[in-house]
């Protein structure tokens, strides 16, 4: 506002000045447009310094208004944390008021307790007191009775006293060693009786024997074939007998191995479904199932993994715990049963505070070796055992599934744990059958002695073990050699193995050949 004025002085003393100049140059005549022309430029001037004015004050104003408004948060904002610090230091006032009241409490409880103490150690005092003098004055009764010293009554009632002592404190031992056990075994039954009722799977007997449905009796003759070929073909492909008798609309499929008789079921029905029967048919048909077989064995594992929550666990351990679906043991389905032994592991190390992840894969792979092949040699722990040290597993599960049935001696808890779910799963009224697992073992330890000679290629009892089919390597076994595989086959299962009736042993060269015209 200052220079606004400053500035409007300096335009009227500059106006006064030009018109005097002007009025003495020019005249008087020129001197009244100087005159207004001064005039009108003063009043712009003065417009201007008004304008400026209010400008510079409106300005003001505004930026007195914003510092206002920003004093006003700042102000609200630290009241704000005021009220917070004032409510905070409230509350700790309250917790300090609790506190010291808890403490003004318990003085007096320890004060009063401390009075009490004070009472009864006056009170033993007094007593302790009487007890000595009612001793002495036995002692001395006794040393008038008894015509003894002190010190001899005082050794003989030390002795008597001694062995009283030792008496009772065997039997409080006894009894505490009783107690204790008794609280151990029912600690032990309620853990295996809430474990038994936290899991129930169902169990599965499969039987040796397939049914396959067909649409007709005349189905029957081809597949038999022309003089027997297409089953002959089959029964050599598959390593499955085929039933066929008068039952109407159906053929049966027997053999021991699952795997085999699954295959053969599928192979019989897409041969059926499809009607080409031959055997170049019957082999292709064989192959895919085969494959097909295979890769639902391994979606079978990687779906028993993934459902109980297993990870890292090796695809070649996957593929054994698919085969363990078409397997069974002691009639008891081997998969369910490995799925049912890996809850209890988990359930039992939660009861016992281990971890739950280890116990149930340890459960999970525990009869590994009951589905490995031959090239492995042992009880089927140490089998399972060498099977899962080979693929990867960690030394407490190696050792949990040899030592599961006692046969190594187990370093850690779980080895326990996998034992004890095993016999529960197992001990079950009708889970397991004894009869079934001698059987299958019985026919698996024939075909094992018989693919032991050079030159065998596939080896298939059936019949239920009455006979054994012989495929030998055509370009290695002659027609007058294979005479003498059967008769050393023959001989061979009449030394080592025991068996009812009769075994017929089939030898079976057959050389083909196959040329493509082009």
């Amino acid at each position: 506002m200052i220079t606004s004025v400053i500035i409007a002085v300096a335009v009227s003393l500059l106006a006064i000045v030009l018109a005097i100049f002007l009025y003495q140059k020019f005249g008087k005549s020129k001197l009244t447009t100087a005159s207004l022309e001064a005039s009108r430029i003063i009043e712009e001037a003065n417009r201007e310094a008004d304008n400026s004015r209010k400008a510079a004050e409106i300005a003001a104003k505004e930026h007195w208004y914003g510092e206002k408004l920003k004093f006003e948060k700042e102000t609200a904002s630290k009241r704000k944390e005021i009220e917070k610090a004032e409510r905070r230091l409230s509350e700790k006032e309250r917790v300090l008021d609790r506190h010291e009241h808890l403490i003004v409490d318990k003085e007096k409880e320890l004060m009063t307790m401390q009075h009490d103490l004070q009472n009864k150690e006056r009170i033993i005092h007094a007593k302790s007191e009487r007890f000595d003098q009612m001793i002495r004055e036995q002692n001395e009764a006794l040393q008038k009775i008894a015509n003894l010293s002190k010190e001899e009554a005082k050794s003989m009632l030390m002795k008597n006293l001694a062995a009283e002592a030792r008496h009772e404190a065997a039997s409080m031992v006894n009894q505490i060693k009783e107690e204790a056990k008794a609280k151990a075994d029912e600690s032990a039954r309620e853990i295996i009786l809430q474990v038994i009722q936290r899991c129930a799977t169902s169990h599965t007997a499969d039987t040796t024997i397939s049914v396959v449905p067909i649409p007709s009796d005349e189905m029957k003759g081809r597949i038999i074939g022309r003089e027997g070929r297409n089953i002959r073909s089959f029964e050599n492909l598959t390593g499955v007998e085929v039933v066929i008798d008068d039952t109407p609309e159906m053929i049966s499929l027997s053999c021991f191995d699952p795997i085999r008789r699954e295959i053969a079921r599928i192979s019989m029905e897409k041969l059926i479904t499809d009607g080409r029967i031959h055997p170049s048919r019957i082999e292709d048909v064989v192959d895919n199932a085969r494959k097909e077989i295979e890769a639902i064995i391994k979606n079978t594992g990687e779906e028993v993994v993934l459902e109980l929550g297993i990870i890292g666990v090796s695809p070649d351990l996957i593929k054994y715990l698919g085969k363990m679906k078409y397997r069974t043991s002691y009639g008891q389905n081997l998969l369910q049963h490995s799925k049912e032994v890996a809850y209890l592991s988990a359930l039992l190390a939660q009861e016992l505070g281990l971890d739950q992840v280890v116990a149930k894969r340890a459960g999970l792979l525990h009869d590994l070796g009951k589905v490995a092949d031959g090239t492995f040699e042992g009880s089927h722990a140490h089998v399972g055992a060498d099977i899962a040290n080979k693929f990867g597993e960690g030394e407490i599960i190696v050792n949990s599934i040899a030592a599961h049935h006692e046969e190594i001696r187990p370093i850690s808890p779980y080895a326990a744990i996998v034992e004890i779910a095993d016999s529960i799963s197992g001990s079950r009224p009708g889970a397991r059958r004894e009869t079934i697992e001698a059987y299958i073992k019985r026919l698996n330890t024939l075909e094992e002695l018989a693919s032991s000679f050079d030159g065998v290629e596939r080896v298939f009892a059936i019949q239920a073990g009455r006979e054994i089919r012989v495929m030998v390597h055509p370009e290695k076994i002659s027609d007058l050699q294979a005479e003498g595989l059967a008769h050393d086959i023959a001989r061979r299962i009449e030394e080592e193995t025991q068996y009812p009736g009769q075994i017929k042993v089939t030898v079976i060269r057959e050389k083909r050949v196959v040329e493509t015209a082009k």
